[in-house]
């Protein structure tokens, strides 16, 4: 079977076809490479999160007109700082953060290293997007709470994050698949995974088959990390009528 499916695929112009088929059925190959691009990305959304979500609420809560104005200067710092790393391209920014990955992971090769990059880069986008959220909420509705004598911790964790939760679900979904994109382009500067191997073997070496089964993958684990996210929004959405 193996070898009329290499046949037919040498027939179509894949050179090599045979070598590659047995690269893709090994199931340390491409079983682990999928693993290394989603183990990755999902702990380095989860710590980005843990580093923007606080930061894109004090962005709301700490504005002039915010429910918690702080200084002007620490905000238009934040702000500074949240848009300069932002508009670092990603691979600069990995190259850059090297240092801190050694620093942390004692290496700035692998799969894991690219953890701590990946968390660089994704905390101010996260920021902006819990930013844009909570912006949605109805400003009658703080008002209201602020006016029965809420707290500001109060008002943010039972009134703002309650009423933009499907904005920061859908949110979160944009920021876990761009995440997944940079950790596929890592695999060009010592990351690991199905970008590594589309990159390196597939292109590198010239072999099509790998390359394209490689980023079929990467497609079809976006579609449902973005069809998930998509159902728990509607899910969450009090506009919409469940039956």
């Amino acid at each position: 079977m193996i070898e009329q499916l290499s046949t037919l695929l040498e027939s179509w112009g894949i050179s090599k076809a045979g070598e590659q088929l047995a690269f893709l059925l090994d199931p340390a190959n491409i079983p682990f490479a999928i693993w290394e691009t989603l183990y990755a990305p999902f702990l380095a959304a989860v710590f980005a999160y843990v580093i923007g979500m606080p930061l894109g609420i004090l962005l709301v809560t700490g504005e002039e007109n915010g429910i918690h104005p702080l200084p002007k200067p620490l905000m238009t710092v934040l702000n500074a700082v949240i848009n300069l790393l932002r508009s670092v391209p990603f691979l600069i920014l990995m190259v850059l953060v090297f240092p801190l990955s050694r620093l942390i992971l004692g290496t700035t090769i692998g799969t894991t290293a690219t953890i701590v990059p990946l968390t660089v880069a994704a905390a101010p986008y996260v920021a902006r997007l819990v930013e844009s959220s909570l912006r949605e909420v109805d400003r009658g509705v703080v008002e209201a709470a602020q006016s029965m004598g809420c707290t500001t911790w109060q008002i943010v964790t039972k009134v703002m994050i309650p009423e933009c939760k499907p904005g920061l679900i859908s949110g979160a979904t944009n920021a876990l698949i761009t995440i997944l994109g940079y950790g596929a382009m890592a695999g060009s500067i010592g990351g690991g995974g199905l970008g590594a191997i589309s990159l390196m073997r597939g292109y590198g070496r010239n072999q099509m088959l790998v390359l394209y089964v490689a980023v079929i993958i990467l497609v079809i684990l976006v579609q449902i990390i973005q069809s998930v996210g998509t159902a728990l929004c509607v899910k969450t959405d009090k506009r919409i009528t469940h039956k």
